[in-house]
Parts: C-alpha cells; structure tokens; sequence
C-alpha cells in the first residue's frame, strides 16, 4: 500500500515553531505521524503549542532556544536527540522582520539584528542537524531532510528591507550548497519561501486597507496566506514522497509571484 507520507517513527524539529507558520508545519507533521520538536524563545507559546500537539497523540518537547545564540543550538540539538532519539527532519523557521524607514537609514545594529537571527540562526541550526544526519549516515542509518525557510524578498526586490531580503537570498544560496554537499549521505535539503502570509509579522499590513487594495489584491488566490497552507509542504519535505527532492525553493504565495 502507497503510504509515503506517514511520518510514523519520524521526529521533526522546526525552529519557531510555537505560532505561526512553524506550528502550522509542525501540526501538520504531528498529524501525519511524527513526533515533533519545538524551538522557541517564548515560554509561554512554547508550552501553549506543546500542549496543542500533545493533544493529537504524539510525544513532544519544547525548548527555549535562540537560535543567534550558537551554544543555545548546539545545546537544544543534542538535547533533542537524546530526548527523541534521533531527528529525521529539521525546518529552520526561526526568523525577525527588519524593515527601515529607508535604506540610507539603515542602522549597522538593525542589519547585525536581523542577520543574526535569519542567516546565522539557520546557519547554527542546520549546521548541528547536518552533524548528526552524517553521523547516522556513516553508520549505516542514511536519510534526512533540512528545510530553510526564506521568503519572497530573498527574490524579489523589498524596499526599505534589505537586511531581512539579504538574510532570506543568503538562506536560499546556503540551502542549494547543503543540498549538494550532503547528497552522498542521503540528506535532502530545500527551501521554503513564503508571500504574504498572515502571521504576527504581518499583523499591521494586514489591518492596512492601502495594502490590502495594492499589495493583497494583486495575489491571484485573493487573499492572505494561513499557516495551514504550509502543512502540505512540511508533511512533503519531511517523508519518503520528496526522497529524490533536493537543492530546491518552493514557492507558497498564491501565485503572487507569477502575476
């Protein structure tokens, strides 16, 4: 029986992954099957999300991690393979807006911020996981999947954001390297870059009648992104469906990009 999207025995960790589109991704993985592994800097919706996807059956953990701080990566990663076992999937979610009043404007503090978060933090994150995928590989446990999650503005042009558009084009670059690299241990790695998607980093935007007739009304769907939207592509990337998949960018904006 075809079943290559059951994440049964599978452990998933996803970086910001207590609200928005990172628990969206880990609900839809918890559904499929997985046992899931939750980063975030904020105790309260760490344990609010644990509690959400304890509810659906699987074994959970959450972490207080920030993932600028590398010893806090290092640290949560061992923690969750010794926690869980093993880690099959890991989607660097974690990420902070960075926008300016113009780019003449923008601060050296402001770009370190941002770059600290988006591109180092992913950096950290999927550096530990690579270690401990290899490690398997070499001995005799091959497989894993390493998802970046970017955005449009590491494609597209993004006034007055071009700290947060430099660290999501950095993520995409960094994603196609790891895919190539890490092949020969049957390591997938991809990206994820999302459009205008309603999440707490969108929240003034979305209460903004300008953008909604100039921005919103321009995406061929209609509407804003939900979190759930993004189930689909972490369930993909995360089981045997996607396992010759790798080096590649998905595009989740409701086919913005394109009109």
């Amino acid at each position: 029986m075809y079943k290559p999207f059951d994440l049964t025995g599978r452990v998933a960790l996803v970086t910001g992954g207590n609200r928005g589109i990172g628990l969206g991704m880990a609900e839809a993985m918890a559904q499929a099957g997985a046992d899931i592994v939750i980063w975030g800097t904020n105790e309260e919706h760490n344990a609010k999300a644990k509690a959400a996807l304890t509810a659906l059956g699987r074994k959970v953990t959450a972490r207080k991690v920030n993932v600028a701080e590398e010893a806090e990566v290092v640290a949560g990663m061992k923690a969750a393979v010794d926690e869980m076992g093993r880690v099959d999937t890991v989607i660097a979610n974690a990420g902070i807006g960075g926008g300016a009043p113009s780019f003449s404007e923008m601060s050296i503090e402001l770009w370190r911020r941002v770059h600290a978060v988006n591109e180092e933090g992913v950096f950290f994150t999927l550096r530990e996981a690579a270690k401990h995928m290899v490690d398997r590989a070499k001995n005799g446990d091959a497989g894993g999947s390493l998802v970046g999650v970017a955005s449009l503005a590491g494609i597209e042009g993004a006034a007055r954001n071009e700290a947060y558009s430099a660290t999501k084009g950095a993520v995409l670059a960094m994603v196609r390297s790891i895919a190539v690299e890490l092949a020969r241990y049957g390591v997938r790695a991809n990206s994820i870059a999302p459009g205008w998607i309603a999440t707490d980093m969108t929240r003034g935007a979305q209460h903004s009648q300008v953008f909604t007739d100039k921005v919103i009304s321009r995406v061929p769907m209609r509407r804003w992104g939900d979190i759930e939207d993004f189930g689909g592509i972490a369930v993909y990337l995360a089981s045997d469906a996607s396992k010759y998949h790798t080096g590649q960018t998905f595009v989740i904006d409701g086919g913005y990009s394109v009109f």
